[in-house]
């Protein structure tokens, strides 16, 4: 910093595409900090040093990160730019690599600096990179054609529809920075990012439907050329800067919410008519078409299957005391590499068990490596990537004879599961609007989750996906028939225990309402797996409620059951028996 004349540096969990999974190359926040979660902020001072994380990681960041070096802060309370605004002096100047803030997060940034009229400065070089001596290499993994059986549309009538959007809005082009938006436009997917195919890319969609692609030539593959067509000009990453200066007298679309500030800036200076709106390719991949919703239907019966056989395996083994959360985990990896076009888990295995489970995000090591014990609750959120679908589901399960707390509070949740899933809602509601229908529960016993209810979910691609989200948080997107959304309440005790029920669930259309003269929605749940039932409080839930798990079970028994053999399947028929 010294050298760059710099009186502070922020490092935030990103890479040039916003990614929630980075390739080892862009780990810079946990390479200087030693906090390994997938959201953060550090802001690296000549005297003090702050790192900011959400309620997903208030306990694994102190176990972490040195409280001898950063203070902790949680960004709702104080705000990253709250902090700087009371922190920094006249005159000081903090750096930023603009490669790794949106255009939004550097405006934010600009005014909580010149409040105390001090300089927000781009820099050419991050420094981490100066220091970080072993950095790995950027990845280079292959990139494949995703197969329209799979994709259920071509990637030539994606770009013409569109294109024609463009067109129709007065565009001559629009800047594709998220790799995932790249990845569903083309009918491609890659390997550079753990538990996400995408491939690390930028690309330029004209209004002409024609794509330029600035991706790493090493990892084209035989017959991608063919897959690609005439329309879709492969350049070398090198070319992207040259291209947006050419883009010169033209009007363009640029996200603020997700390209880097670095291309704005590229812009600005290049004379192009910059139009800031939403990714042109983020709603039109959020509504899956009919091939997609056949995937993800198909993705959960075989990822049902692996659950069953796991907690089938679960039942037998955990009160042996010879089970922990890392074989715990493993196992049920081993039971998923079982099913047809598995492709790899689509985020690492939450595994924790007691404390550890009231950590929202844990990620077991082995220092953190608990055994499965009676009397305590073992929490595992899990998920896989399929060719034709991914998968995210959490089960809660008692490990012996649960306390009547635990059953209290497991019941709470799941009575706010239930009318989520229950839920029905007229065309043009957000998911913020249905948020408080998971907590109703909980709040009535003064209970609450530090973590939203419900987030995206892509066709094998991102496991978390925008722009549709249940969530406190206010969202103004729709929820619309075709969008996958998670439904995941929770409860964490810190200290003794977590809880959260997640299934993944599909918006659609309902069928008429007698007497209604409004479009409804409601939800079709994908996911198929037993929910403990040592663990429900049977006098908590009402006969409606007590019907929709019958039915739910029920369900999970006909579909999952003709899959197994012999003790799984006695085991799954008893796991899902009627109340």
């Amino acid at each position: 910093m010294a050298e760059l004349g710099l009186d502070g540096f922020i490092v935030p969990h990103a890479d040039a595409h916003q990614n929630e999974f980075l390739p080892p190359s862009a780990e810079r926040l946990a390479w200087l900090t030693g906090f390994t979660g997938s959201a953060g902020t550090a802001v690296v001072l000549t005297e003090r040093a702050a790192i900011f994380v959400d309620g997903r990681y208030t306990l694994q960041v102190r176990d972490q990160v040195s409280s001898d070096l950063y203070e902790f802060y949680h960004p709702v309370e104080i705000p990253v730019g709250g902090w700087i605004a009371d922190t920094l002096t006249v005159g000081k100047r903090l750096g930023i690599d603009p490669w790794l803030h949106t255009q939004i997060g550097v405006e934010r940034l600009r005014r909580s600096v010149a409040s105390v009229s001090a300089e927000l400065v781009f820099v050419e070089v991050n420094p981490v990179d100066e220091i970080w001596v072993d950095q790995p290499a950027p990845p280079m993994s292959a990139v494949l054609p995703h197969d329209e059986r799979f994709a259920g549309c071509a990637s030539a009538e994606k770009r013409l529809a569109l294109g024609a959007a463009l067109g129709e809005e007065g565009l001559d082009a629009a800047i594709l920075t998220q790799p995932d938006s790249i990845a569903w436009l083309l009918n491609v997917r890659g390997a550079d990012v753990e538990y996400a195919p995408l491939v690390l890319s930028f690309a330029i969609l004209h209004d002409d439907t024609t794509v330029d692609w600035f991706v790493a030539p090493e990892k084209l593959t035989d017959g991608l050329t063919e897959h690609l067509g005439t329309s879709v000009a492969v350049c070398e990453p090198e070319a992207f800067a040259t291209s947006l200066v050419e883009l010169a007298g033209k009007s363009v679309l640029v996200d603020p919410d997700s390209a880097p500030a670095w291309v704005f800036d590229r812009l600005k200076a290049a004379d192009v008519a910059v139009v800031r709106g939403n990714d042109p390719v983020t709603l039109p991949k959020a509504i899956k078409n009919e091939t997609e919703l056949a995937g993800a239907r198909a993705a959960h019966l075989r990822d049902g299957v692996a659950l069953a056989r796991f907690l089938h395996w679960l039942s037998e083994k955990a009160s042996g005391g010879d089970v922990d959360e890392i074989s715990a985990a493993r196992k049920l990896a081993v039971f998923r590499e079982d099913g047809e076009h598995f492709r790899g888990q689509s985020f690492a295995t939450i595994s924790g068990t007691g404390p550890n489970g009231a950590i929202v995000h844990y990620r077991v090591t082995e220092e953190t490596n608990r055994l499965l014990v009676p009397g305590e609750l073992y929490l595992v959120d899990s998920g896989a990537q399929y060719l034709d679908g991914t998968t995210d589901v959490t089960r809660t399960v008692a490990i012996g004879a649960p306390s009547e707390e635990m059953r209290d509070r497991f019941t709470r949740v799941l009575k706010g599961h239930i009318a989520l899933a229950k839920a029905c809602f007229p065309v043009g509601t957000s998911g913020a609007q249905l948020d408080g229908l998971a907590r109703q529960a909980l709040w009535r016993a003064g209970l609450d989750f530090d973590h939203g209810t419900g987030h995206g979910v892509g066709s094998y691609l991102c496991v978390h996906e925008g722009p549709q989200r249940i969530s406190k948080a206010g969202s103004s997107v729709a929820l619309q028939a075709g969008m996958i959304v998670s439904n995941e309440p929770g409860y964490y005790k810190e200290g003794a225990y977590g809880i959260r029920i997640e299934n993944l669930v599909a918006v659609r259309v309902l069928a008429d309402v007698p007497g209604g003269d409004r479009k409804m929605l409601d939800f079709e749940t994908l996911t198929l797996a037993p929910i403990d039932r040592n663990l429900i409080d049977l006098t908590l839930l009402t006969p409606e409620e007590r019907a929709w798990m019958d039915a739910y079970h029920a369900r999970v028994a006909v579909e999952i059951g003709p899959l197994l053999d012999g003790a799984v399947r006695d085991w799954l028929m008893e796991a899902t028996a009627p109340f």
